[in-house]
This record gives structure tokens, sequence and C-alpha cells, in this order.
């Protein structure tokens, strides 16, 4: 909604008026000030619009999460570094059913700008060992897999990645 850069100037100046509210002798008003400072600064680092296109695709909705995606502009410059990464990481989820080597540069992309979250960069090395076994791309494919098999530490992608060998073998 905000440019990031306007986030951080109406947190400081809540944070200013927060600090003259206790100096007057107000500190309950002073806390809330402070509480709604910090969600200025956490939509600085997480954007509103990002994670309202999660919780999206977290329904299935496609074209919802489209839309959400659709209202940032100008990513490079309305985004954080990491917050470009899910960017495009989002866009890569979405188009991976129809277009997959559009797809491809998504996750690609999403990769060299960094996820902040180890499984979220497991989901997109297995999506594109998918999309590289799809092409035929067999070596490529299965560094992905074992790039993927290192981040998840949960196991969350382990079934996925039994399906993902099992072809494999098939090719």
């Amino acid at each position: 909604m905000f440019n990031k850069n306007i986030k951080l100037v109406i947190a400081a100046a809540i944070v200013a008026w927060a600090i003259w509210q206790m100096v007057e002798g107000n500190i309950g008003n002073g806390i809330l000030l402070i509480l709604l400072a910090g969600i200025f600064v956490f939509l600085y680092f997480k954007n509103e619009m990002i994670l309202l296109a999660f919780l999206r695709l977290r329904k299935q909705d496609f074209p919802g999460a489209k839309k959400w995606l659709d209202k940032i502009k100008n990513p490079e410059a309305a985004l954080v570094k990491k917050q470009q990464g899910y960017f495009h990481y989002l866009h890569g989820l979405m188009i991976s059913q129809t277009n997959i080597t559009k797809a491809e540069k998504y996750f690609k992309k999403a990769i060299k700008l960094g996820l902040s979250m180890d499984q979220d960069l497991a989901m997109a090395k297995l999506n594109l060992a998918g999309i590289a076994m799809t092409k035929r791309r067999k070596r490529e494919a299965q560094l992905l897999m074992t790039e993927a098999k290192k981040l998840d530490k949960h196991g969350m992608l382990a079934e996925q990645l039994k399906m993902m060998k099992q072809q494999m073998k098939r090719i």
C-alpha cells in the first residue's frame, strides 16, 4: 500500500509522538503508539500485498492471489530484496500450472534474490527439479532434488521427493 520508505517515516513519526505522550505523563498512550509503530516496521519487512496473496494461495484461489500481486506495480522499488524473491516465488507457483518455461524463470529469479525460509527455498528448488525433469535435464533435476532434500529439515517434502525419484527412474 505504502512505499517501503514511507512506512519507516510513519513509524519514526509515531515513535516520536509516543515519546512525547510519555513525557507528558500519558504512559498508556505512549505504549499503544509504540505498538502501532511496530506494525509499520513489521510491514516494512513483510509486505501486506504478499501476505494477502499467500493467504489466497492457501485457499487455492489463484485468481485472488494474482489480483493481490498485481497491485504491486514496481516490485524493484516497492519491495525489499527478500520480498522481491517471494514476489517471484508466488508468480512461479501460480504460473507453474500453465507455462513451465515462464515459471522456471520466476523460480530461478526467486532463488537468486533469496527466500527467508528454508522450506520455501526447498519448494522452489523442488519445482525447478520438476521442470528440469519435464524438459529431460536429468542431471540438473537430480542436483536440485538433493539441494531441496538438504533444505527440507522437517521432512515436509519427503513424499514429493520420493515421487520425483520414482519418476526419475522412468526417464
